[in-house]
């Protein structure tokens, strides 16, 4: 029962923020949008509304059709339909033998890689398969190399290697990583994770205990006692950005690759993760902690906090227990770290 009047008290109050912050289109908003390759659902979106994060509403999506949504393919016509007195988008298909511009279903033939994802793949492709961090339950489990062939310290691209916990050829492919920097909440100082920093990828040659396995791709020198996870097939990213239901208070805890600063396209990891009830889709806006310095009339330094600074968006695409990664897709200013990140 508890449930279910919690449910209720969030549609109601959903209902309620829709109709007291209505949706904004952009001035002059195009009628349709012939999708192309190379569009996202973000730059879709933003065709249209002010604000792309709420993609969702203008499709009147539900939950579930946000983290299944109907694919979108090269070819496919957005129309903004405003005949209910409200902005809505609905698709159609255009095809040649129906006459200029006429709409009509159509079965699809485009092949699976053309599918329009959220944000743009090839700045996160890196990313969605590649181990990122190492997390306390992960740091004295999984495969490890144990020994190289002819006794090598290092080894690269061609050069084998054995490795234990391997018994077997259920996963062929594998990533090789490396314990990285430690990840810190700024506000804790708490360590949340460690960054794996990713050395190549290896296949399988013969299991057993240890296995026997190949190196298939070196970006640095290989030691005894680096660790493997299995190697996933990139997927698209086909969760529609939105915002999150529940309030989030986060913080930057890095940028990918150890850089000092950020900016529009960079990665960053956020101190929040699952047990936040974060999730892939997630928008969040980026906060800078502003104060106001001053002399006062003694001679002495004053602080006076001011408003934080919002500057820019990000959007998550990976989430871990305790810590998510997001691409910055709008960006003022560079980000830091300890920069927050909060609902849109």
């Amino acid at each position: 029962m508890v449930r279910i009047i919690s449910a209720l008290i969030l549609a109601v109050t959903a209902v309620c923020a829709s109709a007291a912050d209505p949706l904004q289109l952009v001035d002059n908003p195009p009628d349709r949008h012939v999708v192309v390759k190379g569009d996202t659902l973000w730059d879709i979106s933003g065709k249209f509304l002010k604000h792309p994060w709420r993609w969702p509403e203008i499709w009147q999506m539900n939950r579930d059709q946000i983290k299944n949504p109907h694919l979108i393919y090269p070819g496919d016509v957005v129309l903004l339909d405003m005949s209910s007195g409200s902005p809505r988008l609905r698709l159609g298909k255009k095809v040649g033998s129906g006459g200029p511009g006429k709409l009509q279903p159509t079965v699809y033939s485009t092949p699976v890689q053309q599918v329009i994802p959220s944000i743009p793949a090839n700045a996160i492709e890196p990313f969605i398969s590649q181990p990122l961090v190492i997390e306390d339950s992960e740091l004295d489990t999984g495969v490890k190399i144990v020994a190289m062939q002819e006794d090598r310290m290092l080894v690269g691209t061609g050069d084998t290697f054995y490795a234990s916990g391997i018994p077997d050829t259920s996963v062929e492919k594998w990533h090789i990583f490396r314990k990285g920097k430690p990840l810190k909440d700024p506000a804790t100082g708490k360590v949340l994770a460690y960054e794996a920093f990713f050395l190549g990828n290896a296949k399988l040659v013969k299991p057993g205990e240890p296995a026997l396995l190949r190196i298939s791709l070196a970006k640095e020198e290989i030691a005894r006692g680096d660790r493997l996870v299995p190697a996933p097939e990139p997927q698209i990213i086909s969760y529609v950005p939105h915002r999150p239901e529940q309030e989030i208070s986060a913080r930057v805890l890095g940028i990918y690759g150890g850089l000092r600063e950020g900016g529009a396209n960079s990665v960053v990891a956020l101190n929040v993760g699952k047990k936040d009830a974060m999730e892939i889709g997630h928008v969040v806006a980026l906060y800078r902690k502003r104060v106001s310095l001053d002399v006062d009339e003694s001679g002495r330094r004053t602080e006076t906090p001011v408003p934080d600074e919002r500057y820019g968006l990000a959007f998550v695409f990976r989430v871990f227990d305790g810590i998510s990664y997001a691409l910055v897709v709008e960006s003022s200013k560079a980000v830091i770290v300890g920069d927050t990140a909060r609902n849109p």
